[in-house]
């Protein structure tokens, strides 16, 4: 996995590869600056002519999001070929060049849409110190048109996420990323590595701290990494900690306690429900409504007391 600092400094980013690319923008998570992965979503017109990728700094992830369509990868002297659909992957870890093309036969076909997930080289880093894993024996390998319904799934909740324009906030957003690294290291590498948190455990004032800790930031987007941090925990474990000390994952666990103080200040309070909102650290009335719909089965309108 490591590599020498002349092959890093020769390494092109996903900003820098898409100002080569031909592929249309259609969103992206840059402006949201998410921790570590960055999400986008393409729409391009497929073609016969050869697209080379140089080596990159990010391990990239694509899947197609449209109707089947045939592409062609090379990589290493080596050809791919396969019809791509929904549920497949093309993983191309850091640091490898690869080129990419359409059959000739098929380059009236419609324009195609593509998502790109790009995970810095660190994220995966820190998750197998974290779970002391060496990694001089890791070696991400690459992939072309594998059928994962595991990784599509937690695509599709990014991909969602980015639509969205990021309304569940950071804390969401790591988890996923999280849980698409462990995955990675898991499904991706030529070792299978042992990646658990079973015999280790937060105790009792550790997670009275993370817990008071949330209570007294709730109007914050939290991230994984400053609650973990509270407590001097790995974030790599401190979710999967959390949820067996509690029975909840962290981000459910904040939207509740969020729901819970909105409930009590639409009670006590004549605040405006927006302004509510924004208070309990929800993005917006709209994101407190749904939320709160979904825990209590009541809007926040209908919990307010007649006047």
């Amino acid at each position: 996995m490591p590599k020498t600092q002349s092959a890093i400094r020769n390494l092109v980013n996903p900003l820098e590869l898409r100002q080569r690319a031909t592929k249309t923008l259609v969103l992206s998570s840059r402006q949201l600056s998410w921790n570590g992965i960055l999400v986008e979503q393409f729409q391009y017109s497929p073609t016969s002519n050869e697209a080379k990728s140089p080596a990159l700094s990010d391990h990239r992830l694509i899947l197609p999001l449209g109707s089947p369509a045939p592409s062609i990868q090379k990589r290493d002297n080596a050809k791919h070929e396969s019809i791509l659909q929904q549920g497949d992957s093309i993983f191309v870890p850091a640091g490898y060049p690869s080129s990419w093309r359409s059959p000739r036969r098929d380059t009236n076909r419609p324009k195609q849409q593509q998502l790109h997930i790009w995970l810095k080289p660190e994220s995966l880093e820190q998750v197998a110190q974290a779970s002391e894993i060496n990694l001089e024996r890791i070696d991400l390998v690459n992939c072309f048109g594998r059928q994962d319904l595991q990784l599509h799934h937690i695509a599709m909740l990014l991909l969602g996420e980015l639509q969205s324009n990021g309304i569940m906030g950071r804390l969401y957003v790591e988890s996923l990323t999280q849980a698409l690294v462990i995955h990675l290291l898991r499904h991706y590498s030529t070792i299978a590595p042992p990646i658990t948190s079973q015999n280790r455990s937060v105790t009792h004032n550790q997670l009275q701290q993370a817990i008071d800790y949330i209570h007294a930031h709730l109007d914050r987007d939290l991230s994984l990494v400053e609650i973990a941090q509270v407590i001097n925990i790995s974030p790599t474990y401190f979710a999967s900690l959390f949820k067996r000390a509690t029975g909840i994952s962290p981000h459910q666990y904040v939207i509740k306690q969020r729901v819970e103080r909105a409930k009590m200040l639409l009670s006590k309070t004549d605040l405006e429900i927006a302004n509510i909102a924004l208070q309990v650290g929800f993005s917006s009335q709209s994101h407190l409504t749904q939320q709160f719909k979904r825990f209590t089965g009541m809007t926040p309108k209908q919990v307010r007391p007649s006047s």
